[in-house]
């Protein structure tokens, strides 16, 4: 098996192989910066992408949108709407990995590696389309897009939003097992803090425990959980939840603590409003409060992505599965549970909806993999559907 990167497997990954893209992207670190500081971040990746569009004729865009940070944009020409292809180079960290983390071991139809099911088996696929739309033929006006920090806060996707970038449909290639996914949850964050006061363990009278108002609030938001199952069922995202993320507070066994600290995350259907969501678990905080004096507590939302869908009939979504069929897959419509960058798509005017290959499941795992085999038909798919658009 030759080395990804050596001069045999450059080629064959110029010359559009989705295998040997795919093993190249992964063979090239691009771990978040913010995830694991120290690390190379997604320049060498980026660089990689640029050269292979260069050969191809886009024109790439090589955009830093924060220090080391690296958006690849590049246009291929054509007639009819314009379609955007998205993923994004970062990947998550490597500690606790049980396999080399880029060492893009291919062994049979399995290829191993950080990244390689999130998300560089899609981005290998959007690149092979590339190149055979390169090559000729019907094709419309194609934008390709990489973009950097997809793991951490998408500083990449809305920098390329905000950038003023257009186009009548676009498909992010995340990890779908080839199914067609036009639905994903967004995410609410709530940091919560619970303010008591210090005292010696022995010392009731005066202490108040913090920590222990935490616990009371978590009891209580167990109604709060159990209701968002009682609303009207999403068809393809069923319902929202909520989960308590961290808590940190006290000093010692011996010592009443003054502060605790409570990170939660609510996940969200299409529509919901994130004020809205804060409103519900001030409320539920409010209710607590009433019957413990002694609470002393504030709750703050710190991030919030919206859930998007787009409806089943649009074009983007009939056109995937048309392709797919015309490929001999059947491609189930299935919802995205993870909140995921075709949000600022969507929000933007662009109806985005997620298809790749790879299983979910497989994302970040110490033994994270892909069957080559899918990334193979996800790009004979979207070459179909790019060009039947035109």
């Amino acid at each position: 098996m030759h080395d990804p990167l050596s001069v045999e497997g450059l080629e064959r990954a110029l010359g559009g192989d989705p295998v040997a893209l795919c093993r190249a992207l992964v063979a090239t670190p691009s771990v978040n910066l913010v995830l694991a500081p120290g690390e190379a971040g997604e320049r060498g990746v980026a660089e990689l992408v640029a050269g292979w569009l260069d050969a191809w004729g886009l024109e790439p865009s090589l955009i830093e949108i924060a220090p080391g940070r690296f958006n690849v944009v590049g246009t291929l020409e054509g007639e009819g709407p314009t379609l955007l292809l998205n993923g994004h180079l970062d990947t998550v960290g490597v500690d606790g990995m049980t396999i080399p983390p880029f060492a893009a071991t291919l062994a049979g139809d399995r290829l191993s590696g950080r990244g390689s099911c999130d998300m560089k088996g899609g981005d290998a696929a959007i690149l092979a389309t590339v190149a055979r739309l390169a090559e000729g033929g019907p094709r419309p006006r194609l934008v390709v897009a990489f973009t950097a920090d997809e793991e951490h806060a998408s500083l990449g996707m809305a920098h390329l939003v905000e950038s003023g970038v257009r186009a009548d449909l676009a498909v992010v290639c995340e990890p779908t097992s080839l199914a067609v996914m036009p639905a994903h949850k967004g995410f609410v964050w709530l940091e919560a803090q619970f303010r008591g006061r210090s005292a010696h363990g022995s010392r009731p009278e005066i202490g108040i425990d913090a920590i222990r108002h935490a616990g009371l609030y978590l009891a209580a938001l167990d109604a709060y959980a159990e209701s968002l199952r009682a609303r009207p069922a999403h068809p393809l995202l069923e319902y929202g939840s909520f989960h308590a993320g961290t808590i940190v507070g006290g000093t010692a066994e011996s010592v009443y603590p003054e502060s605790c600290e409570l990170l939660l995350e609510r996940r969200t259907m299409p529509g919901e409003d994130s004020e809205a969501v804060v409103l519900e678990f001030q409320a539920v905080l409010d209710e607590l409060a009433e019957r413990h004096v002694d609470i002393d507590a504030s709750l703050e939302m710190t991030l919030a992505r919206p859930g998007t869908e787009v409806h089943e009939s649009s074009d983007v979504v009939r056109g995937l599965i048309a392709a797919a069929q015309d490929r001999g897959l059947k491609s189930p419509v299935e919802g995205m549970t993870a909140w995921v960058d075709a949000a600022f798509l969507n929000e933007a005017g662009i109806p985005a909806v997620c298809f790749g290959p790879g299983d979910i499941a497989q994302a970040h795992t110490e033994d994270e993999w892909i069957d080559v085999r899918e990334i193979r038909t996800c790009a004979d798919v979207l070459e179909t559907f790019a060009r039947g658009l035109c």
